[in-house]
């Protein structure tokens, strides 16, 4: 019979917290969506550092708790730093960002690693998730996937990462902002083909959308109705190829024309999701 496994920080609420550093999820939009120990953890802590005392003084007031919050960010001063994680000695400290679980695209891995290098014990509070969240809305594979955060804001580095993740066997998961998702989703038709990709916007509030279709549909609807709000983005694995070795030759020999191979062979390694260092392989027997 499976028993129910405990760990320390299921002491009674009234027990003071032991000291040390407590990643805590907080909720994504609906302030709902936070867990009993996450309550429980802010209610007992010595104080909160955050990314914003303004938004997390409004949980906080949600929950009708008051504690000292302190301002951290990852680019906070390493004196900043190493004074909040001395403080750990003696204090328990809770972690939040601004929404969701902390270091998924957040502040927080410096914190971490300066705590663990001290020594101090670092407990993690789960919950909230924008890009696991999106998962579950999006009906694309999600035996296996990648989340890459935040792609680049300039053109060339942007469609340099989406074709170093042309050929990667797994659902892709990017974070964007409304005013660059059309051009995102350019990169994505460029470098990716043929895929279905599905935007997830504004999970657990009142306007959540999850949509669903090819870069160039999603283009036009979000032109049409320019998006607000926090975006996950999420683009299918590659499909295998039915093309033939003549079938790719047609195509290598059609790109030749105008590229170089380099260029030619990521290109019908987009179209075909054929193997890139093959094709280019190919393309150098066939320019020759």
């Amino acid at each position: 019979m499976a028993r129910l496994v405990t760990s320390s920080s299921d002491a009674p609420s009234n027990a003071a917290l032991a000291p040390g550093l407590y990643i805590v999820a907080t909720p994504i939009g609906n302030l709902n969506d936070i867990t009993l120990r996450a309550v429980d953890v802010l209610s007992r802590c010595d104080g909160v550092a955050c990314e914003d005392t303004r938004v997390t003084g409004k949980l906080m007031k949600h929950l009708g708790l008051s504690k000292p919050l302190w301002r951290y960010n990852d680019h906070a001063e390493e004196r900043d730093r190493a004074r909040l994680v001395d403080s750990m000695a003696t204090r328990a400290v809770a972690l939040v960002s601004d929404a969701g679980t902390p270091l998924i695209s957040d502040p927080g891995y410096r914190l971490v690693n300066a705590a663990r290098d001290a020594g101090v014990e670092v407990q993690t509070i789960p919950g909230p998730c924008a890009a696991i969240a999106a998962i579950t809305l999006a009906g694309l594979p999600s035996d296996r996937f990648l989340f890459a955060g935040f792609l680049p804001v300039k053109e060339k580095a942007r469609a340099d990462m989406l074709a170093e993740f042309a050929m990667v066997d797994a659902t892709l998961v990017f974070y964007e902002s409304g005013p660059r998702l059309t051009k995102t989703l350019g990169a994505i038709e460029d470098r990716l083909p043929g895929r279905r990709v599905a935007v997830a916007r504004e999970i657990t509030k009142l306007h959540e959308e999850c949509r669903l279709g090819s870069a160039v549909e999603l283009i036009a609807h979000y032109e049409a109705k320019p998006p607000k709000g926090e975006i996950v983005l999420l683009v299918e694995p590659p499909q295998e190829t039915d093309a033939s070795a003549e079938d790719v030759d047609a195509l290598l020999r059609d790109a030749l024309k105008t590229e170089k191979p380099s260029q030619a062979a990521a290109k019908v390694a987009r179209a075909t999701g054929a193997d890139r260092k093959a094709l280019y392989a190919r393309a150098l027997e066939l320019r020759e």
